[in-house]
């Protein structure tokens, strides 16, 4: 199995897991809270029955990556990014995240520019800035990342089940959309990540991308479901199209936080369409 070294933690190796299969023009994929790179699995297929090579990886503390005590902050996420893209020498590459996946995506172009990347996709999005704030009035009170934060120290289970019913719209899409299999094969890779990272995460859902913004140049497609009831698409997606210069918007009528998975035809088509 292939590792990244990305960093050292006293005497260890900060290390993250990546796939990297196919040939062609490559495609980045980058998971959201609290899962994998497995929460691809129904973009993977199609990417590379299109010809193309994809690489989805593990956040740091999540799925097979290592699980440290520090980095839980954008700067180290698109920092990590970095050195998979250069240790791979990627080019021409169309980036992909998808939730927190999105940061990593926006603060990469903002900080790092885009002499390795040709577009950037971003699905069910956290940017532009999700804390409400006097000049940010759309955003989220502080009181509720608080909130979250005390619910998943409190009790981490209970939390994880609130946060996964939310991510699929559990009580609309059970059995239909999301098979109990699939909701069981998610809550075991949620909990498998550290207790750590699962609280660490959550200060990140307060980060300002508005910087970061402006400074992308290369071609940009934002998916998002109508229904998203993590990340809320009035204050999320709909937001971007004034922020970004040069960046397509696709809304999924009645489409949850987890649409690369409810949704799949549709985000896959929307992918497809964007790189061709």
């Amino acid at each position: 199995m292939p590792y990244i070294k990305v960093g050292q933690e006293n005497s260890g190796s900060i290390e993250l897991y990546y796939e990297d299969h196919g040939s062609g023009q490559p495609v980045v994929l980058i998971h959201g809270y609290p899962l994998s790179g497995r929460a691809w699995d129904k973009q993977v297929p199609a990417l590379l029955d299109d010809g193309r090579r994809v690489i989805t990886y593990d956040r740091r503390g999540f799925g097979r990556s290592s699980q440290p005590v520090s980095g839980y902050d954008y700067d180290t996420f698109a920092a990590d990014l970095h050195v998979l893209m250069e240790a791979l020498d990627l080019r021409d590459v169309t980036l992909v995240g998808h939730s927190m996946g999105t940061g990593e995506v926006t603060r990469y172009l903002g900080r790092y520019d885009s002499a390795r990347v040709a577009k950037g996709v971003l699905v069910s999005p956290i940017p532009p800035f999700l804390l409400q704030t006097p000049d940010n009035p759309e955003g989220l009170p502080a009181s509720a990342f608080d909130g979250f934060m005390q619910s998943a120290r409190a009790d981490e289970p209970a939390w994880m089940k609130g946060f996964l019913d939310n991510f699929f719209n559990i009580d609309k899409f059970r059995g239909t959309l999301v098979s109990d299999q699939y909701y069981q094969a998610c809550w075991n890779i949620a909990v498998g990540a550290s207790a750590t990272a699962t609280v660490a995460c959550i200060p990140t859902w307060e980060t300002d991308f508005r910087a970061d913004l402006p400074r992308i140049d290369v071609p940009m497609l934002v998916i998002q479901g109508d229904d998203d009831r993590v990340l809320p698409y009035p204050k999320t997606g709909k937001r971007l199209p004034a922020m970004i210069g040069n960046l397509q918007l696709d809304t999924i009528e009645e489409g949850p936080h987890a649409i690369c998975w409810t949704h799949a035809d549709q985000v896959n088509a929307a992918l497809l369409k964007f790189m061709a």
